[in-house]
């Protein structure tokens, strides 16, 4: 890789820009465009993301004390705030959303061999959602509450990387469990899910399609117990039981014998019951598979931490959306690059040196050489209080 290339422009070497052309092409993204087509606004906002960039003013500010270096970026000029702000709202978010799933697509390629927590040869999808709060009164398209405004963003990530399998963003007023309706099903797949979307008629499609599933139980589930297994209580397992569900219409809905575990964790004392159609899997495994579900409650913290969708640079859904999706896109290449290259560091680690570097001439790897460290998401409310005795 040449040396004298900024960080920046290494990056940007990875992505297949003969793909993104010909999305915009078939979307007639750049039809009528004179300034900041739609592969420059994709390099304005990768900027954005990685250098940590809050406002269209800042980034405007930001490329403009780099003027000499903007062409190797791919850039004619540093765009004002009024251009960025009408490519925003013009430029199809589509075609961001369509770039987004071409580069998941080469990142599961890149991380399909990669280790499970959970001696499993089938992939594990953890499923989950969360929202993200906005001002009804500037984002009014995004309705939540009488006095809110709100968008949520329902994720189902491939625990091998682990490395986003599918995005869906909708308005706050979305439950949780309508995504099922349309989340692509892969037969053979484990869908890990809280109890939130325990909804029996859309579980018996996932059984239906032949994939498996793992949530918890509500209380007080009207169920049958139909067999009881031999389980060693000394690890954790209360009871390991096939049941059949009484309610009339819940019967109904899934005609099918379930499987019901309850464990009780050692470390915080809870007891947790969960069911499952995986009639032979072994019931710690089942435990695990469950616990595994909690690296989508990290990657929600770690996005809202790391990228850029707490403050948005635009207030229209179109500029929302295109926002949103650039960040996976950023998100998904550096994935792509920490795995092509073989970079021993934490994806965190990786922007961190990334937003101070961007216009450094050296090679990735020079930059990166010798961060091993690992940094974990702190639990700010555990922390001790400074004036405690």
């Amino acid at each position: 890789m040449n040396t004298g290339k900024t960080l920046f422009a290494q990056l940007m070497e990875f992505v297949p820009w003969k793909t993104f052309t010909r999305i915009v092409a078939r979307r007639q993204g750049d039809r009528g465009v004179r300034t900041l087509n739609c592969v420059e606004l994709f390099r304005v906002l990768a900027f954005a993301q990685l250098t940590y960039r809050e406002s269209l003013r800042d980034i405007e500010a930001c490329l403009s004390t780099q003027a000499g270096k903007l062409y190797h970026m791919g850039l004619r000029q540093a765009p004002p705030r009024s251009t960025l702000a009408d490519a925003l709202a013009q430029r199809d978010w589509r075609i961001y959303f369509e770039f987004a799933q071409r580069l998941i697509a080469q990142a599961r390629t890149l991380y399909a061999s990669e280790p499970l927590e959970v001696n499993l040869d089938e992939t594990v999808y953890a499923l989950d959602a969360t929202t993200i709060d906005l001002c009804l009164s500037v984002f009014d398209w995004a309705p939540f509450r009488t006095t809110k405004a709100a968008i949520k963003l329902h994720t189902l990530l491939d625990l091998r990387g682990p490395i986003l399998s599918f995005i869906h963003i909708s308005d706050g007023k979305m439950h949780d469990v309508n995504v099922l309706d349309i989340l692509p099903i892969e037969a053979g797949a484990f869908y890990v899910m809280d109890r939130g979307y325990l909804d029996f008629a859309r579980l018996f499609v996932l059984h239906q399609a032949q994939a498996f599933f793992v949530t918890r139980a509500k209380a007080g589930l009207d169920a049958r117990r139909l067999y009881s297994a031999a389980v060693d209580r000394n690890t954790g397992v209360i009871c390991d039981q096939t049941i059949a569900l009484n309610g009339y219409y819940s019967a109904r809905k899934y005609p099918q014998t379930l499987r019901r575990i309850r464990f009780k964790d050692t470390v915080s004392g809870k007891t947790l019951v969960f069911l499952t159609n995986h009639m032979r899997l072994p019931p710690l495994t089942v435990a695990a598979l469950y616990k595994s579900r909690w690296q989508v409650e990290l990657f929600f913290k770690w996005i809202k931490q790391h990228l850029r969708i707490k403050q948005f640079y635009g207030t229209s859904e179109n500029a929302v959306k295109t926002q949103i999706w650039s960040a996976v896109c950023v998100y998904v290449l550096v994935a792509i690059v920490k795995k092509a290259l073989q970079l021993d560091v934490s994806l965190y680690t990786f922007l961190q040196i990334l937003s101070v570097t961007v216009f450094e001439k050296t090679s990735l790897q020079q930059a990166l050489a010798g961060l091993d460290y690992r940094t974990d998401i702190t639990d700010f409310a555990k922390q001790m209080n400074l004036f405690e005795i």
